[in-house]
């Protein structure tokens, strides 16, 4: 798999159409011009291809940007749009692309601490969180600190404003995203892990495409073992020219 990291403005004739088409593979009801909308919001995009074909097989779209935070800078990646297509499951590439796309934007782009702000609807991204990284929020084993929730209030009150409900920490849109039903919901067996299970309970709407605010530092210290492989994976994409920025 090859992935490609392109401003929003500079994607190529097709590749709007190509990504409506996978992500109706995998959510039901969202109208183009809803999709369209989500997208122009959007600064960056990372299109992943199959090497066989070119086809597209995932994308992601970003938007960075720097806040001023109680008088200090910082960068932000929030997450908006992410589909892997199934058969690209249980692979790392699409992480070691995107982590390496996400640093080459630090580097480039970035004004101060970079933290990844992302909503989750789905247990499968919510479970990406303690893969790879040490410290993130909300989480099962650990409350909130006071500052990393004001931050991310801070955040989903400027981005969201009404829509963001801060005693869940949930964002709630009137038109959501709902996953198609062989996809939505949580197997039984999966709520034997704790960060499954925690993630069902503190955000029980998400078969109606309720979305928790989620935070992390991306930084080479709070990165698990795990993290430490794809982050320096992703960096060697960077150079190999897998991943073309």
């Amino acid at each position: 798999m090859r992935g490609r990291l392109v401003r929003r403005s500079e994607l190529l004739p097709g590749d709007d159409e190509a990504m409506y088409s996978l992500f109706t593979r995998h959510f039901d009801g969202v109208p183009r011009q809803q999709f369209q909308a989500d997208l122009d919001q959007k600064n960056w995009v990372i299109l992943l291809h199959a090497d066989s074909d070119g086809a597209l097989q995932g994308f992601t779209t970003l938007h960075f940007y720097d806040v001023l935070y109680k008088g200090a800078a910082l960068s932000i990646v929030y997450s908006g749009d992410t589909i892997v297509d199934p058969a690209a499951w249980g692979r790392s590439a699409f992480s070691e692309i995107w982590i390496g796309s996400v640093n080459y934007l630090r580097r480039e782009h970035g004004a101060g601490p970079l933290y990844w702000f992302l909503l989750v609807s789905g247990y499968r991204t919510y479970r990406f969180l303690p893969l790879y990284w040490r410290n993130f929020h909300p989480r099962y084993d650990a409350p909130t600190p006071p500052e990393t929730r004001h931050l991310i209030d801070f955040l989903a009150r400027e981005r969201f404003g009404p829509l963001y409900h801060p005693e869940q920490a949930v964002v709630r849109f009137p038109s959501p995203q709902v996953l198609r039903p062989e996809l939505r919901g949580i197997p039984p067996r999966r709520l034997g892990d704790p960060h499954i299970a925690f993630f069902a309970s503190r955000n029980p709407g998400h078969l109606q495409g309720d979305e928790l605010v989620c935070l992390t530092e991306l930084s080479r210290d709070n990165l698990t073992p795990a993290g430490m492989r794809v982050w320096n994976s992703g960096e060697h994409a960077l150079a190999r020219g897998r991943l073309a920025p």
